[in-house]
């Protein structure tokens, strides 16, 4: 068992997929971080020895992972609103901050969840 900025890597696992259980280290950076380390990506995580754990525990603190990097990113997000600019306000809204459309597309984000269609005609009121 590995623990790592307050995560437990999964047991079974290649050290390599396992490795992507942190916030912030993608396929990329978990290839780097095991050839800097010299260890081979087909190891399981059952199967590493303490020091190999050690020596990814501080290959990983090079990098912004987990909390800090959860931290900045809502700072940088939190200023944008702040300044007023454009995707300030689209992250404000909540709606697609990257040009995407939303005529068809990311209507659960916006709260506009369409509902069957009827026949537009209004229900009489019963009395």
């Amino acid at each position: 068992m590995i623990r790592i900025s307050g995560i437990i890597l999964p047991n079974n696992k290649r050290i390599e997929v396992a490795l992507t259980y942190l916030y912030g280290i993608g396929p990329t950076r978990s290839k780097q971080i095991l050839a800097e380390c010299n260890i081979d990506p087909n190891l399981r995580v059952k199967d590493a020895t303490e020091d190999q754990a050690n020596v990814i525990r501080v290959a990983t603190t090079k990098f912004k992972v987990e909390g800090d990097l959860k931290k900045d990113i809502s700072r940088n997000i939190n200023l944008m609103k702040e300044i007023g600019c454009y995707k300030g306000s689209r992250h404000a809204k909540r709606l697609p901050v990257r040009g995407q459309r939303t005529k068809t597309n990311s209507r659960t984000v916006r709260g506009n969840k369409r509902g069957s269609a009827g026949s537009g005609r209004v229900a009489a009121v019963k009395k």
